[in-house]
């Protein structure tokens, strides 16, 4: 919780009463402490839950972000913010917005649309409905996300004598949805015309359990795989049948293969741009097979739907599949050998004297003055590559925004399952540093990474601080280009000069921000705070930083890894779908938009 005057005297007595039942934690920013919860069930598959209380007004008003965060991840996660008061008699109160046109809206009016359920609680009677349908809708695992039950303050401190059945313990089943009879026969009829299918492993797999039935699904009919990144690491990435990441994040081999497929198998997957490449990256003429227990998911890409669990659906479907193969030869192991080899040269890639890294070729002035400026020749891929090599195998890593998670879809290479939390549906900027506490508090003594930007950093990191009041250690990897690079590369790629996309000084010559690169000392940020830090400009460095923290077990680590902006990864035969204008003076702009209307041409309309 993070008190406040609206709900410190409510239901902040309620917590304190019942402390000894419940683990209460004080979080350091709304948004930040969400975030905390939004990790912690994303980790624990929906299974189990934080609930997150605040003020009234802006405390509030900052949960928006993170109700949205879950929501578009479904992810269950409870808000219990306070409101303005019911009765209306002192209005207008301390943060309150008056709205003259409608006297009941108030800034909690604003969680509708970001959440799966919104109650307001005007009445203390009302409670009892509103939590049995905020449990209803946390439980349901193909509509799940945020919950939002408002609590005006005068209502917080009501008494009602509510019947002790609505007390009683309750336990509430994340139902298994079984597929239909028919709709087996019709996915299998689908599925036998294929040569060339492809799986999706999105995010439903792993939320259902569905590791082993995936896996023994693709091994019956060799069928190879991509993965979103909400389904990244529910398999081992060096199983022969695993791709790797899919789609503009995606990475060679599973784009390729995802050209010829014409067949494509969903499973837990809601196919955002991101892995369909904007609906351009899989065939005109592709089928599509989805399986989800959502049948909003289920039908999307006018695919034949088998709207159940992933763990009942796959063992049936490979059933009604008996005598089934696929038409694969050594196109599988082709893809992957392909894509391993340009792995081992992102591990190794270094900077040479007077050029950049040979990954993007945009805007090379700023890897040249970053190099000059900061003093560090530092790859990014190479960073990336030695943590994973260096880190224990069963460390969980976590990331959100920014260049990291495209880079890490592609290059990061889990040995051990569920140990990959990217919050990529809302790519919420500050879920990184927060989320690492919650999924801390879910994985015990198990390390923990967030990966995280200079300028995701910068926006929050709250709970760093909550780390380190409980003594937990989390592992903060920051990669610091003295940019927003991700943006910067779109911004660039599309034809237009950098625009406050890179942190540098304002120049007075020009009166842009174009002077050079602000050197800031983030690990000095982390010692400030009481956490320990590491300045890293080199690969010798990052081992011995990395094997020195293993001594630390009490407080979080951050290490400020001082890496070459362009030194990311490219793109992979991908395609994402962007505002690219059609009218411009410049003409760099017209050649992108005449690309643009090309891959428009070519992607699919539905």
């Amino acid at each position: 919780m993070l008190p406040g005057h609206g709900n410190v005297v409510g239901i902040g007595q309620a917590l304190a009463q019942e402390a000894g039942r419940l683990e209460i934690y004080q979080g350091k920013n709304e948004q930040g402490m969400a975030h905390v919860a939004v990790a912690f069930a994303k980790q624990m598959k929906r299974k189990q839950i934080f609930a997150v209380t605040s003020s009234v007004g802006p405390g509030a008003a900052n949960m928006i972000t993170a109700a949205a965060t879950a929501t578009a991840n479904n992810i269950p996660v409870l808000l219990l913010p306070g409101d303005v008061y019911a009765c209306r008699q002192p209005d207008p109160v301390l943060q309150q917005i008056e709205q003259i046109n409608d006297m009941s809206l108030s800034t909690n009016d604003a969680y509708r649309p970001v959440c799966r359920y919104w109650d307001r609680v005007s009445r203390p009677d009302q409670l009892m409905s509103a939590m049995l349908n905020a449990m209803r809708t946390l439980t349901d695992p193909a509509n799940t996300g945020a919950v939002c039950v408002a609590m005006p303050q005068d209502v917080e401190g009501e008494a009602y004598d509510y019947p002790a059945t609505f007390l009683e313990k309750r336990v509430w089943r994340l139902e298994r949805r079984p597929a239909t009879e028919f709709a087996m026969e019709k996915a299998a009829e689908v599925i036998r015309t294929a040569k060339k299918p492809i799986l999706v492993c999105g995010g439903g797999v792993r939320y259902s359990e569905a590791h082993d039935e995936f896996m023994d699904f693709a091994r019956t009919f060799n069928i190879p795989f991509g993965e979103t990144q909400a389904g990244k690491s529910a398999i081992e990435w060096t199983d022969p049948l695993n791709l790797g990441g899919i789609g503009v994040t995606g990475c060679l081999a599973a784009n390729v293969i995802a050209k010829e497929a014409d067949v494509v198998i969903g499973v837990g997957t809601r196919y955002t741009d991101f892995t369909t490449s904007s609906k351009w990256l899989f065939r005109q003429d592709a089928k599509f097979v989805n399986i989800n227990v959502s049948e909003f998911q289920a039908y999307k890409l006018d695919a034949t739907p088998v709207i159940a669990d992933a763990k009942e659906a796959l063992p049936a479907l490979k059933k009604a599949l008996s005598g089934y193969m696929s038409g694969y030869t050594d196109e599988i192991k082709a893809a992957k050998d392909k894509w391993q080899a340009e792995l081992d040269r992102l591990d190794g890639l270094e900077f040479d004297e007077g050029s950049i890294p040979n990954v993007i070729d945009l805007n090379a002035e700023s890897a040249e003055k970053f190099a000059s400026d900061i003093g560090s020749r530092f790859t990014q891929t190479m960073a990336l590559g030695a943590i994973n090599r260096l880190i224990a195998p069963d460390s969980v890593v976590i990331g959100s925004s920014g260049s990291l998670p495209g880079c890490m879809q592609r290059m990061w290479r889990p040995s051990h399952r569920d140990t990959y939390n990217m919050e990529y549906g809302y790519s919420c900027m500050g879920y990184e540093i927060n989320g690492a506490l919650g999924v801390k508090l879910a994985i015990g003594e198990r390390e923990v990474y967030a990966m995280v930007g200079d300028g995701s950093f910068t926006m929050l990191h709250s709970e760093m601080l909550t780390a380190i009041q409980e003594r937990l250690k989390i592992n903060i990897c920051l990669f610091d280009n003295a940019s927003f690079g991700c943006i910067n590369n779109l911004q660039v790629g599309q034809g237009n000069d950098s625009l406050c996309t890179e942190l540098r000084y304002r120049r007075s010559q020009s009166g842009k921000l174009d002077g050079d690169f602000l050197n800031v000392s983030y690990a000095k940020i982390a010692e400030g705070y009481g956490a320990v830090g590491y300045t890293i400009k080199t690969l010798e460095e990052l081992e011995r930083a990395l094997e020195d923290s293993k001594n630390v077990t009490d407080r979080p680590v951050l290490f400020d890894i001082k890496v070459l902006p362009k030194s990311m990864t490219d793109g992979y035969l991908s395609w994402w779908r962007v505002g690219t204008p059609e009218v411009s003076e410049n003409p760099r702009n017209r050649e992108c938009w005449k690309e643009h209307l090309e891959h428009v041409g070519n992607a699919r309309k539905y």
